[in-house]
Parts: structure tokens; sequence; C-alpha cells
């Protein structure tokens, strides 16, 4: 069975990688950190991952055109 924890942790970074790949961004490793999720004291992290420098430009655009710069 899937915590609440869990499955919100998972809703989140489906939620992440859906706006993501609406520009174009995909990071193939990320994901639910699970060691923080099975933590009772903190909310779950998310990993982020690794990526490569035209993913990590590609990144930096999209969040600079949302801040309108």
């Amino acid at each position: 069975m899937i915590s609440p924890r869990s499955h919100e942790a998972n809703t989140h970074v489906a939620e992440l990688q859906a706006a993501l790949a609406a520009h174009g961004i995909i990071l193939p490793s990320l994901g639910v950190d699970l060691p923080s999720v099975v933590q009772t004291y903190r909310a779950p992290l998310v990993e982020l991952g690794n990526c490569n420098l035209d993913t990590a430009r590609a990144l930096t655009a999209a969040l600079r055109k949302a801040a309108g710069r």
C-alpha cells in the first residue's frame, strides 16, 4: 500500500515533470527521494538529479521567460 506521503510526493513529481515537459525540458533522474518518504519528521524531498548543459540552459531560459526577463 502506498502511504499518503508517498502518493503526494509522486503526484507533485508528476506535475513537475509535466510542467518541465511543456517547456521541452526532460530531467531523466527526476523522482522522489525514497529515504525522505519514510521519515516522519519532515516532508519528502524531490530529487532533481543530474542534467547536461543543454538541459540546464533550457531550464534557465524557461525560468527567465516565466519571470518576464
